[in-house]
């Protein structure tokens, strides 16, 4: 495992929580999803969420955004229950950036175009929109690729644009969706170190789910666990990958991160 991350937060002296899902469950029909699933995300930490296909790690982010609302629990932003909230006031209100597996960009317009466009819609001063978008095309290093349309970008291109995109609204949350599929292994420790950046420059909490196990175990400093709806093992990489249930019901006896 390449030496991507220096630290582990395993606790908080002072702990602000951004997020808090509360005895969440979420059925689709007589199909249950997630049940009686809690967790927490505090400023500056990053949460993995790993689980088999359907064990209910998208519900999860589709619950954050407001995309649907859940059959039970709550889940507050800060101490505000927020579970009610329609989309646009969570993204306003609570700062959720979101950088989702596929697409989350203007194929067609420029990597500037596609900052610029999101920029117009977020931050109102002209001034303050330029001085934003250079500040992340400096970031991501993406000023030699300002005026190439999104379409002929790198995977890796896409996926540091679509981060970047995410961060013109200054969030206190992101989520990342399978930011790691799909690419080489040079560009997945690009990202890595974007990410664990991000946690300590800016002190973003971040929720990353993504089934490169090892990819995700790398940078995160807690991971979950899912399967058969619930959250069946949590703890940093080494307890998780320890830890008995998780063997059986994700990782298997061989799985190693180093």
């Amino acid at each position: 495992m390449a030496v991507i991350k220096k630290f582990r937060i395993k606790s908080f002296k002072k702990s602000e929580s951004l997020l808090e899902l509360q005895n969440v469950s979420k059925s689709f029909g007589e199909r249950k999803i997630l049940d009686n699933v809690s967790l927490k995300v505090n400023r500056g930490e990053i949460l993995g969420l790993l689980g088999p296909n359907g064990a209910g790690k998208s519900t999860i982010f589709n619950l954050i955004t407001g995309l649907i609302k859940p059959d039970y629990g709550k889940i507050l932003f800060g101490n505000k229950d927020s579970t009610n909230f329609p989309i646009y006031v969570r993204t306003r209100e609570f700062k959720i950036g979101y950088v989702p597996q596929y697409g989350g960009y203007f194929s067609d317009l420029t990597t500037y175009e596609n900052l610029k466009a999101v920029a117009e819609i977020l931050i109102k001063d002209n001034r303050e929109q330029n001085s934003k978008i250079e500040y992340l095309i400096s970031k991501f290093e993406l000023d030699y690729i300002r005026n190439i349309k999104a379409s002929f970008l790198s995977g890796g291109q896409k996926k540091k644009l679509v981060i970047a995109i995410a961060l013109l609204g200054d969030p206190k949350i992101l989520l990342l969706d399978e930011c790691f599929a799909a690419l080489d292994v040079l560009t997945i420790q690009m990202l890595q170190k974007i990410i664990v950046n991000l946690q300590t420059e800016e002190r973003i909490g971040i929720i990353i789910c993504d089934h490169q196990a090892r990819d995700l175990l790398t940078c995160v400093d807690i991971a979950m666990i899912l399967s058969n709806c619930k959250i069946i093992a949590q703890g940093t990489p080494k307890e998780l990958i320890n830890n008995a249930e998780a063997k059986n019901a994700y990782f298997g006896e061989t799985f190693k991160i180093n």
